[in-house]
């Protein structure tokens, strides 16, 4: 049967209407979730801090102690509010090759929650990184506050990992580090592929590895395995412990580990300044590690390339 020219043409044309509507359709979905993507907000690793609290007459034996160990220096202390309630504590930040410390020794009690956020992490916008945040799974337990430098929230990521997030009116300028130091995370088996997919969505990072059966010596249990996930992204290093809780002190209490060059060396200095070693120097898939706890209660992983 013969189609009449007409109706071909009207058939062609609905169907070319079609075709040009869904390339439409198409390239408005696409913009949308490139729109959608997380956004970067990470600015680099040298300006991400651990957030360590001691009391304020620990203050001054802390620091000194941490910058002997690893070098650098400490900024001038000033006495502030860095809450969004009425406190009161000296801050400084202790800068060292392998990682920066933001110290603070409170003189009023700590406001809640702080004081159990572990790091603190710049950002470029901080309502940016705030809805990026909380697209890739995470609370927002303290929402965005002015500080005397700028301004600051407190996120908590699947697991109960907090952290907080920092602006500055003026950016910041720091040296990169000599070595990365990596945020030292435990999850339970139930929390941890969504902690690992949040943050990597947020940090635009990647997991370089995935150990189902790493040695369980790293955690203080030699004739066990558990599972180590380690993360790298512009704001780090992570690595995501999951285990099953049962953790022999000190572990899970260490928040950062730091990466020297060679571990016999740092760990004198540590001692000479009065840093307590907690777990004596062992070697695991090539790092050789040690835990310490440093004047005031900060507890730390130090670790070196042990070699092949």
């Amino acid at each position: 049967m013969r189609i009449p020219s007409k109706a071909v043409a009207a058939v062609l044309g609905l169907g070319l209407f079609g075709f040009v509507s869904l390339t439409v359709m198409d390239a408005v979905q696409a913009k949308e979730s490139t729109q959608a993507a997380a956004p970067m907000v990470a600015v680099g690793s040298q300006y991400d801090t651990t957030h360590v609290y001691v009391a304020p007459a620990d203050v001054d034996r802390f620091a000194n102690s941490f910058i002997g160990t690893f070098g650098g220096q400490s900024t001038k202390q000033v006495v502030a509010t860095v809450t969004p309630t009425p406190s009161s504590t000296t801050s400084q930040l202790l800068q060292t090759p392998v990682g920066t410390v933001s110290l603070f020794g409170f003189k009023t009690p700590i406001p809640f929650p702080f004081g159990d956020e572990r790091t603190g992490y710049l950002v470029t916008d901080m309502e940016t990184a705030v809805r990026s945040a909380r697209a890739a799974g995470a609370d927002v337990l303290v929402s965005p506050f002015p500080d005397p430098i700028g301004r600051d929230a407190v996120i908590q990521w699947p697991g109960g990992l907090n952290m907080q997030l920092y602006w500055h009116t003026t950016p910041p300028s720091y040296a990169p580090f000599q070595t990365i130091p990596e945020n030292r995370v435990y999850v339970s088996p139930d929390r941890a592929d969504a902690l690992v997919k949040g943050f990597v969505k947020f940090s635009h990072g990647k997991v370089v590895s995935d150990e189902a059966k790493a040695p369980g010596v790293e955690i203080g249990r030699p004739n066990d395995t558990y599972r180590r996930i380690r993360i790298e992204s512009t704001f780090g290093k992570m690595t995501v412990h999951v285990t099953d809780g049962h953790l022999p002190y000190p572990y899970g209490r260490e928040v950062t580990g730091y990466e020297v060059v060679k571990l016999s060396d740092t760990l004198a200095k540590a001692k000479a300044n009065g840093a307590q070693v907690l777990v004596e120097p062992f070697t695991s898939q090539g790092r050789e590690s040690v835990v310490v706890q440093f004047p005031g209660g900060y507890v730390a992983e130090i670790h070196a390339n042990a070699g092949p």
